[in-house]
């Protein structure tokens, strides 16, 4: 089937808002590559290829390194990415990870990320997650494939 919210033109108008308010935030100081990994992140957590491969195609035009996109499911152990990058991943694990375990996103993880982002960035950084995880699971479910078109 068609990504379901082709199909409902309603939900499209929705979600297309709802990008349209982060990327109207996005002056609000979370760096554009730093969005581009969480939604990388999320995406390869899902196992969504429509995301990952566009998430990937995004990243590069934004200006990110092969090194660090090769390296952003492990992030943990690469050099690339900087303290703050390393908070809103661990964020985005969390939030994509809800049901792992008892506490889905713990102080530390929060904690470490409102070190680095303020409110506002915060607010971003949390819909975008959000976001990602509910692309992911519409592209997911209906199974597009990597590298198609709606």
């Amino acid at each position: 089937m068609r990504n379901p919210a082709v199909v409902l033109p309603e939900a499209m108008r929705a979600i297309r808002a709802l990008l349209a308010a982060l990327e109207a935030a996005e002056n609000a100081g979370v760096p554009k590559a730093t969005l581009e990994l969480v939604h990388l992140r999320a995406s390869q957590i899902n196992g969504c290829s429509y995301c990952v491969h566009g998430g990937v195609i995004s990243a590069k035009k934004a200006g990110e390194s092969d090194e660090r996109l090769h390296t952003v499911a492990a992030w943990r152990e690469s050099r690339y990415f900087t303290d703050a990058e390393r908070a809103a991943l661990a964020l985005a694990e969390a939030a994509t990870r809800l049901s792992d375990r008892p506490d889905p996103v713990p102080d530390t993880v929060w904690d470490e990320a409102a070190r680095h982002y303020d409110e506002h960035q915060l607010a971003v950084l949390t819909l975008t997650i959000a976001l990602t995880n509910l692309f992911n699971r519409l592209n997911a479910t209906t199974r597009q494939p990597a590298g198609a078109t709606w």
